[in-house]
């Protein structure tokens, strides 16, 4: 802080002139200050990245090695589910500057004019990623505004110690010999759109013949399960309640010992199977642009992203990381490649709704 001496000697003319040179001094100094301040805080700023993101869905190892790489500290915030992720995003919360929507929801983020677009200029990474899974993309057929991030199929699962000769197929619940052994997701979406694909439609059909078709295969389904379960499907199959579960295959092969996967089966249907693809986006408010670029560029390159597919289990996206991958994959990639990726289908969900309702409810 500057001081300013007056000299009687000198009188009042020489007082004013050193005030003012002084002020003009402390003028400078202030606004060369204030610069420095905004300076340092704009890049405080970029030294951040707040990112959020589903619950336990990247490995701690990964955040601390981006945070060590380029200096920069990753706010890290996550969700439950597509629901809670888009209405707080909507409501303008949380000042995020990635998330990880699914491919439904991204569609809708992308329609509403939630997103930026990312600078594929600075995602060399991208050259990595597999361009069969690429072109499943259509709610982002240019890739403006998702960059793949995991991607996973609900498939069915069989133990082998029951279940002989099975088809590798949704009609594996049609055999009565296994009634109350299977289950089936409690998932409207998945149910549906796999009985609408079945048999030739599109996922999002509100055509009175298709939905009729549908409901008639799902209760075909149905007549033989135990129940529709979507929470404890896993647990319940490695405790031998049900021989055959419609589920994820992480999730199953996470419960099961070493000795009950040697009679684990796990295949993707040959028609009608559903899969996602979770994508990192740029937010439309997103502050940290630069560190969100890095960011998503570091978990494409391929050294890095087999720890996240390994860590999981989980299929990958990225061809480079499939040969650094030292555990086996549950399924072959190659059975993922057939199945259709899960999309927004606007207004028909009202009508699908209707349609599952009539099918929980049939005795």
């Amino acid at each position: 802080m500057l001081s300013v001496k007056s000299d009687n000697k000198r009188g009042d003319s020489v007082i004013r002139e050193t005030f003012r040179k002084q002020g003009f001094r402390i003028l400078i100094s202030l606004s060369a200050i204030l610069l420095l301040s905004v300076g340092c805080s704009k890049g405080e700023a970029n030294k951040k990245l707040y990112v959020y993101n589903w619950s336990e869905y990247m490995p701690d190892e990964v955040i601390a090695e981006f945070e060590k790489e380029t200096g920069i500290d990753v706010v890290y915030d996550v969700y439950s589910s597509n629901e809670e992720m888009y209405a707080k995003i909507k409501a303008g919360g949380g000042g995020y500057d990635i998330a990880f929507p699914s491919s439904d929801y991204a569609k809708i983020m992308i329609g509403e004019g939630m997103l930026q677009k990312v600078d594929r200029s600075k995602l060399d990474n991208m050259k990595h990623l597999d361009p069969d899974f690429l072109a499943k993309m259509t709610f982002d057929p240019q890739h403006d505004y998702a960059v793949p991030y995991a991607m996973g199929a609900v498939g069915i699962a069989v133990n082998t110690k029951y279940v002989k000769d099975f088809p590798r197929s949704f009609d594996i619940f049609k055999m009565e010999k296994y009634k109350n052994r299977m289950t089936l997701l409690d998932d409207m979406r998945e149910i549906i759109s796999s009985a609408l694909l079945i048999h030739g439609y599109n996922q999002g059909s509100t055509d009175p013949e298709a939905l009729k078709k549908a409901k008639e295969e799902a209760l075909a389904w149905k007549k033989n399960i135990l129940r529709f379960d979507s929470e404890g499907f896993g647990k319940a199959f490695a405790s031998e309640e049900y021989w055959v579960a419609h589920g994820y295959a992480e999730n199953i092969n996470s419960e099961l010992s070493d000795e009950q996967k040697k009679h684990f089966v796990y295949f993707i249907p040959e028609k009608g199977a559903m899969m996602a693809i979770d994508s990192m986006v740029l937010l439309k408010d997103a502050k940290n642009v630069e560190a969100a670029h890095r960011f998503m560029n570091f978990i494409m390159r391929p050294e890095v992203y087999v720890k996240i597919v390994e860590h999981f289990n989980m299929p990958s996206i990225n061809v480079e990381a499939r040969k650094l991958k030292s555990i086996p994959d549950l399924y072959p990639i190659e059975e993922l490649k057939r199945a259709t990726v899960l999309e927004d289908i606007g207004d028909a969900v009202q009508v699908h709704n209707k349609v599952w309702e009539e099918i929980k409810l049939a005795r």
